[in-house]
């Protein structure tokens, strides 16, 4: 099964996203692909609020959205959009993901659930929970390459999640991400194939790379790895699109020799 990655260098511009985003699908069904992933924020980049407020809209009027949602109808691939930031009914901020099929029909959503607030040693301080709200529920659904599972850059810390998402039926794990070049460099691929292997799953790992145009600066090295935690793909640097081949049989063949889920435990915990 082939799937295709897409790293991008977003920008401030949602109408410049959504023509990339349309034409990257294209390519990746030109090029046998079944099932594409985008990094988180597909759409828009930008940390100065008062400039991106103009671009963050509802779900039903976001033009990144319907250009992959048309694109994903046309061409006949799933499109896992890596993450848009959208405006709730609330007037709160959601930075949500979207698994769409070969229909171009929205069949999951989910809502970041953990949220980027620290202060980086590099002198960076991202405070995500200022503008957004946190989402609470899970997302998976079932596509050609197996039962995704939906998780957005940050969450990749917490293992409790995907180890929910696998228990859940999860074969495959999306970690759409925007990670910066500090974190990425210390801890992108360790925690990334610690997720595969405990849970046994593949690990597709969309993400944004290189200076923004909005100041920052981020990690790149797109990754897929297998349920073994072998790196099947790392993109590097640099934008474009990349392609791995999957044997979907190793999913049950990694649970076979080693079955984490199966052996998994609730330990009580006692007071005193």
């Amino acid at each position: 099964m082939r799937i295709a990655l897409f790293q991008s260098r977003t920008g401030i511009d949602p109408r410049e996203s959504a023509e990339r985003i349309a034409s990257v699908i294209a390519q990746a069904a030109d090029s046998g692909a079944r099932l594409l992933f985008t990094p988180e924020m597909s759409g828009v980049l930008d940390r100065d609020r008062a400039r991106a407020a103009g671009s963050i809209v509802a779900e039903d009027d976001e033009l990144v959205l319907a250009a992959a949602r048309a694109a994903a109808r046309e061409r006949g691939v799933f499109v896992q959009l890596g993450s848009l930031a959208l405006r709730r009914p609330d007037g709160r901020l959601a930075n949500r993901a979207f698994l769409i099929d070969d229909r171009g029909e929205v069949v999951a959503r989910y809502d970041k659930m953990h949220l980027f607030d620290v202060d980086l040693a590099s002198g960076e301080s991202w405070r995500e929970s200022a503008s957004y709200a946190a989402g609470d529920e899970l997302a998976l659904a079932d596509t050609p390459a197996g039962r995704l599972g939906l998780s957005i850059c940050y969450d990749l810390r917490f293992p409790a999640l995907y180890q929910a998402l696998s228990g859940a039926g999860a074969t495959m794990l999306a970690v759409p991400s925007a990670f910066t070049a500090p974190t990425g460099k210390a801890h992108w691929h360790v925690l990334l194939r610690a997720r595969a292997i405990e849970n046994a799953c593949f690990v597709v790992a969309a993400a944004q790379w290189g200076r923004h145009a909005d100041g920052r600066e981020t990690y790149g090295h797109s990754l897929v790895v297998d349920p073994w935690g072998g790196i099947m793909l790392d993109m590097g640097e640099g934008e474009g699109l990349a392609f791995a081949d999957l044997d979907l049989g190793q999913v049950d063949e990694v649970r076979r020799r080693m079955p984490v889920l199966a052996h998994r435990r609730t330990v009580p915990i006692s007071a005193g």
